[in-house]
C-alpha cells in the first residue's frame, strides 16, 4: 500500500535579527532575537476514494478536477432500462410524492459516459448532496426547490447544459439522458479530495451482528425495494437497470428518517414529502449476509453521517454501498430473513 500523498509538507520559518547598539567591548552592544515560528501541521490526504473507502489504484489520483457529480435518476418502471448505475459509486434511494422512489446516484472515481433517465430535484437532496459538496445533475425543479437549493450552495446542471440529449426511442419525461464526461466539465474547481461520505472501515470491524441474507425495505404503500445476499454481494431483485449495468452493493446501508411536507404539489396534484436528513435514527447496515444495528446522527444537513452502535463506532466496510432512506412512518418498514 502506498503512503498517503502530501498536501502540505512542514514548513520551518524564521529569522535571526542581530542588531548592534554601539556599545564598548565589554559587551555594551545589545543581541535581539526573534523567536523561529511553530512548524505547521502536516496535511494527509487519504488514498482512498472519499465515496467507497477502497484503495486508490497505483497511477491514478484521488484529487479530481471535478467534485462529486449526483444525478437524480427515476426509479420506476417507467425509466427501464436505467442506465450507468453499475458505474456509480454510492447510490442512495429516497421517497417522493406518489409513493414512489427516485435515486442519487454518486459518481467521482470514474466519470461514465451516457446516464440516464435524469429526473428532477428534491429538497430532500440537500442533506443527501452537500456533505461531500457534491454538484447535481437534474432535469431541474421546482422554482421553490431551486430557491433552496441555491441557497444552500449547492451547485446544479440541468437540462440544456453540456451533455444533455433526449432519447428519441423513449417516451417523456423518461428520456432525458447526458453524456456525463461532458456534463462533468462544466463543474469548474480546484482539485481536491471530498470528505469521506461514510466512515470506512474493513469487514474485521463489524460486530458479528445477526444473520440477514434477505432484505425487503418499503418505501411506501406502492414501493418495495428487494435485496438478496448472493454471490458475496447484494443482488436488487426488482432494479430497472439494463442487465448487466446493476448496481454491485457490497452493503446495504437502511437509515430510518423523517419525512415532512416540502410545501407544494407536483403537476398531478401529489403532496411532496421532504426527507428529513438531519438529527438522528435508527440505522441497519447488511453486510456479508449479516445484521448490524446501530444509530446514525447528522448535526446539521451539511454534516457527514455518524454512525455508533452501543459498544462505540460503527465502520463501514470499503466498498460499493447502497443507502435506503426509509420513512420512520408513512408506510416505511423495513423486514429481512
Amino acid at each position: 500500500m502506498r503512503s498517503a500523498r502530501m498536501l502540505a509538507g512542514i514548513v520551518l520559518s524564521g529569522s535571526l535579527l542581530l542588531a548592534g547598539c554601539g556599545g564598548d567591548d565589554k559587551g555594551g552592544g545589545k543581541e535581539s532575537e526573534e523567536p523561529e515560528a511553530a512548524p505547521s501541521a502536516a496535511v494527509e490526504v487519504p488514498d482512498t476514494w472519499p465515496l467507497t473507502g477502497l484503495q486508490v489504484p497505483d497511477g491514478q489520483q484521488v484529487e479530481k478536477q471535478h467534485p462529486v457529480m449526483v444525478l437524480k435518476m427515476d426509479n420506476t418502471a417507467s425509466s427501464a432500462p436505467q442506465v450507468g448505475l453499475s458505474k456509480a459509486d454510492l447510490v442512495v434511494e429516497e421517497l417522493v410524492e406518489g409513493g414512489v422512489t427516485r435515486l442519487a446516484a454518486f459518481y467521482y472515481s470514474k466519470i461514465p459516459g451516457d446516464v440516464g433517465p435524469v429526473r428532477s430535484m428534491r429538497a430532500s437532496d440537500i442533506g443527501i448532496v452537500a456533505p461531500v459538496k457534491g454538484a447535481m445533475v437534474t432535469s431541474g425543479a421546482a422554482a421553490v426547490t431551486i430557491g433552496r437549493i441555491q441557497g444552500a450552495g449547492i451547485e446544479f446542471f440541468q437540462e440544456g447544459a453540456k451533455g444533455f440529449y433526449r432519447d428519441s426511442g423513449r417516451s417523456a419525461p423518461y428520456n432525458l439522458f447526458t453524456d456525463m464526461s461532458k456534463t462533468a466539465t462544466l463543474a469548474k474547481g480546484k482539485a481536491a479530495r471530498p470528505d469521506d461520505y461514510l466512515p470506512w472501515g474493513t469487514a474485521a470491524d463489524l460486530p458479528k451482528g445477526q444473520k440477514a441474507t434477505s432484505i425487503a425495505a418499503s418505501f411506501s404503500g406502492g414501493h418495495t425495494t428487494n435485496w438478496v445476499f448472493r454471490d458475496k454481494g447484494y443482488v436488487n431483485e426488482n432494479t430497472f437497470a439494463a442487465d448487466g449495468d446493476e448496481f454491485p452493493a457490497d452493503s446495504v446501508l437502511v437509515l430510518r428518517v423523517k419525512v415532512g411536507d416540502a410545501g407544494y404539489t407536483d403537476p398531478a396534484g401529489n403532496p411532496v414529502p421532504e426527507t428529513k436528513f438531519e438529527g438522528k435514527g435508527a440505522a441497519l447496515l447488511f453486510h456479508n449476509g449479516r445484521l448490524v444495528r446501530g444509530t446514525w446522527a447528522k448535526k446539521n444537513l451539511k454534516a457527514p453521517i455518524q454512525l455508533t452502535t452501543k459498544a462505540g463506532k460503527l465502520l463501514v466496510p470499503a466498498g460499493k454501498t447502497w443507502i435506503e432512506l426509509v420513512p420512520e412512518g408513512n408506510g416505511g418498514n423495513i423486514t429481512f430473513q
